[in-house]
């Protein structure tokens, strides 16, 4: 079975965004590219400064309430449904639950094929990033950098810390193709 939807987890600043672009550029089919931070993004203002929404900490932390996990819920199950439909997904999200926000996914998915993708960076330089970037609250790359991935199970791991996006792309389509032409035989 060919895979629907590749979840790409990893912290703040560890690259997911670039090789999420450079995915739709190497791979042959039309894949569409959506973010947390599109959910985010999309989310009324007062969801977004703490209470039931989401709440950013000046250290860094990030805090969910259920207005928020509500409307996650609710784009979580967009998301299967468009693969359901035929799209191609490349998600990109950051498990604050670890394993938990593994498991919604699963739950959600179901029988979708989907390809599990661990986006690990050096804590240290994803911090650098997060400072160069300038849209993020100073802390979150480091604090995220191994507590998204706390019990969770991938089929691919890549390291953006000293490895361009697209060299992880190309990996993560070579393992693609390799697991198509393993199920072929």
């Amino acid at each position: 079975m060919k895979t629907q939807v590749i979840v790409l987890n990893g912290g703040s600043s560890s690259g997911k965004s670039a090789i999420a672009r450079d995915l739709q550029a190497v791979l042959p089919e039309a894949w569409l590219s959506l973010s947390v931070d599109t959910l985010v993004d999309a989310m009324p203002a007062r969801l977004t400064s703490g209470g039931d929404g989401i709440g950013f900490a000046d250290d860094g932390g990030v805090a969910v309430g259920q207005d928020f996990m509500a409307l996650q819920d609710a784009w979580i199950t967009g998301l299967v449904a468009m693969a359901r439909a035929g799209a191609h997904l490349v998600v990109d999200d950051v498990f604050l639950g670890g394993a938990g926000s593994q498991r919604r996914w699963l739950d959600a998915l179901g029988d979708v094929p989907t390809l599990w993708v661990g986006v690990r960076c050096d804590p240290a330089v994803a911090a650098r990033r997060e400072t160069a970037r300038g849209d993020r609250v100073t802390g979150m790359a480091e604090r995220q950098a191994d507590v998204v991935h706390r019990g969770v199970h991938y089929d691919l791991e890549v390291d953006t810390t000293d490895t361009g996006s697209l060299d992880c792309a190309r990996t993560i389509a070579a393992h693609l193709r390799s697991s198509r032409s393993d199920r072929a035989d």
